[in-house]
This record gives C-alpha cells, structure tokens and sequence, in this order.
C-alpha cells in the first residue's frame, strides 16, 4: 500500500519527534561487511555497543550476535530505553509473553554478551542459541534505572555512557531528533562509529565541523534513494511511501538516509573521475551546464558553482561549490573541503552579507550561495565549497 503524500519522510520526524524509525537486518549486514572486505579484523577482538535498540527486537543486536564469532567480536552490548514503543511487538524472550497474543512491555536493561557457543547443540552457534542462553542466563540480562535527569536506557544516562566508555565501536540508529547531541557525546568520547543519520545532518552548525576536519564522513553502502524502516504499532503512515506486513507490522521507506562513520573504507581512497571544464561545458548531460561559455559564479563567495558532483573539472584549481551528496564519493586525498554555504558563515568563506538595500529578502540570501542573474539573484541549495588538493607536476605523474 502507498501513501497520498510523497513528500514526508525524516523531517516529517523530526517535526513530530517521531524517532522510532528501525533499521533493516539487510541494510545492517551490506554495510558491516563492506568494512571487513577493506580490513577484516575491523571489529576483531573489539566491543561493539548498540546504545540506541531494544535487544528484543533490534536487527541490530541480531546482527552482531549472529555473527559474534565471524567478526571476532569480544563483547556486544545492546542497551534498550523506558518506554521503547516497538518493544514486546515481536519480542525476543518468551517469558514477556502474557497470553492471548499480547506482550508485556520490557522495561530498560543492557544485554550483555562476552561468547556465543552452540547452546542447543546442532553444531551452529546462532542467534537461535542466543535466545537459548539469554532464557538460561539472565545475570546477561542488567536491569536499566536512569537517574533524575535521564529515564533507564537514555544514551545520555550515565548507566549508559559508563557501557559507552567500555565501548570500542558505537553501531546504531540514534534517535534524530538528537542528532547532534549523539554525535557530540561520541566525539567527545572519542570512540569510532557507524550510524545512520538525516544526508541534511551534512548542513548542522554542530555536525559540519567534524567532516570537514575529516573526523566523520559518509559510509559506504547508501548513496541515494530511500531506504525501509520499520515503526511502531502507533506510527502515523504518512511517509513516502508505507505497508504493513502479513503480521501487521509497520514499515515505511524514507529518503534522505545516509550512514555515517569515522570508520576507514576503501571507498573512500578511490579517486572520483573527471573532465576538463571546456568538456563538461561541451559535453554535459545537465541543463544547467549545456551552451554555457562558463561556470556560474557566487555573488558571495569566492568559488564556481558546481551542480552536479559528476560535473567538477579537473582543471580548475580554485574554489568550487558542490552539492552535500559529493560527500558519496569525496576522496579526502583528492579534494580539500573549505566550508559550507550557510547563513551564519560558521567556516569563514562568505565574502559578501545582504542587506535590505540589496533585496528585502535578504535574509534568505544569506543562507546560501547567490549567482547573480541580471539585475536579480538566484538562490543554490546547500553548498559544500571544496578545491583540488595541491598537487606538483612531475615527471611520471601528479604529486602533492
């Protein structure tokens, strides 16, 4: 089944501080493993904490102690809140199961996992055999109470950020609503994670300095399009496009979702191929580039407008502005990443503010990037300004 509207998705969430969007076993999986195929020891021997899921129900706990000895972990903790919505709706542990298909509501608690061995029996260690040793061992299961500040199971608790310091990779959907915060407390922290978070978490005055100081970048396997989430029994499904289950269990498929990480991938080192500025101008797919003698330029920053990631030439050695989602396939030993358009010049590169004698809708002016158009202005969407790294023509080739 479809919905009406096609345009509600992660804002609309945000809007309606609805945060229970969780992550699909797939998507969990295709992500993890591209890591292992660049470093397979990536999570060997490591603690891999998922602060932000139900361990009744999170894919991501599935995941992780699925595959707790294939990745050689050594621990997992998962870590659920008061009053988590999807809990109990197809929970893990029987025992929560009070008669005439109805569930309890499972308060906050951390599960804790140190091994994973074959419980039942049948030569495979699962996550079948996990459920069997949680039944059997419930000292593995730790009761979660917050304090006055924090309901049991807020990452922000300090039950939580005690399991967070233990912690050696972060792996989760954090709320988004909290975004900011959750990323700050990681990097505080210092610890390395792979996250799933809003493509417009790019502009955040909070989230953009630590990308450009290349301490966060994008993961690998989601570069466009929408993804599907699962949502709780309430959930309005008004997204972009939704169904339910042969079970009744809500799904909804969102745009804009990208992973995020500080976790090294080959993808990142692969050199993004490009042509001249005279060939893209003669040779663009792209409206806006076709019969142009030239690049636009910024009426207020010191760079060309570049539309199109596909669309940066090779041979210009100054400034450009380049859409967010070049953040797909930036290589940070090809490009360097100046700052971004935005209203309050945050990275220092705006050369030019609006004022009321320039246009009475000055202000919108100054959020982005302005091409002047005759005697008018045309606003760009959200700009990275980037430029090519430095490079020496030598003999053999090019070098920095």
């Amino acid at each position: 089944m479809e919905s009406k509207s096609l345009n509600q998705g992660l804002s609309a969430a945000k809007a309606a501080k609805q945060d229970e969007f969780y992550t699909q076993y797939i998507d969990i999986q295709k992500e993890v493993e591209a890591y292992l195929e660049f470093d397979p020891d990536t999570f060997r021997g490591k603690v891999v904490y998922c602060n932000c899921d139900d361990p009744f129900e999170s894919n991501f706990f599935k995941y992780f102690a699925a595959n707790f000895n294939k990745l050689g972990l050594k621990r997992l903790i998962t870590t659920s809140y008061d009053g988590s919505p999807i809990a109990g709706q197809l929970t893990l542990f029987p025992e929560y199961n009070v008669g005439n298909g109805k569930r309890k509501k499972p308060r906050a608690l951390a599960v804790i996992l140190d091994q994973v061995q074959d419980e039942d029996g049948d030569g495979a260690a699962n996550v079948t055999d996990v459920e069997l040793f949680l039944r059997r061992n419930r000292a593995a299961r730790i009761a979660l109470h917050g304090n006055e500040k924090y309901p049991g199971g807020d990452f922000r608790s300090p039950e939580c950020i005690a399991y967070l310091e233990e912690a050696d990779i972060v792996v989760t959907n954090p709320p988004f609503s909290r975004f900011r915060e959750y990323v700050a407390q990681l990097v505080e922290h210092e610890k390395r994670f792979l996250i799933i978070g809003n493509v417009q978490a790019i502009t955040y005055k909070e989230i953009f300095p630590f990308i450009k100081a290349d301490r966060m970048w994008m993961g690998v396997t989601i570069h466009s399009g929408d993804r599907e989430f699962r949502v709780p029994d309430h959930y309005p499904l008004n997204a972009a496009g939704w169904r339910v289950d042969e079970n009744g269990v809500k799904y909804i498929r969102v745009k804009g979702v990208r992973w995020y990480t500080n976790l090294d991938h080959g993808r990142r080192h692969e050199e993004l191929p490009l042509m001249t500025m005279e060939d893209n101008l003669r040779y663009s797919k792209h409206k806006e580039l076709q019969g142009k003698a030239a690049y636009d330029r910024y009426d207020n920053y010191d760079a060309i407008e570049v539309p199109f990631t596909d669309a940066i030439p090779s041979d210009y050695d100054g400034a450009m502005g380049v859409p967010v989602t070049f953040l797909d396939k930036y290589n940070p030993d090809q490009f360097e990443i100046l700052g971004i358009t935005d209203r309050d010049n945050n990275s220092g590169v705006k050369t030019k503010e609006y004022t009321e004698a320039d246009v009475p809708n000055f202000g919108d002016l100054n959020r982005r990037g302005v091409i002047r158009v005759g005697n008018g202005y045309k606003l760009t969407y959200a700009r990275l300004i980037i430029r090519h790294r430095r490079r020496t023509r030598l003999a053999g080739g090019m070098k920095e």
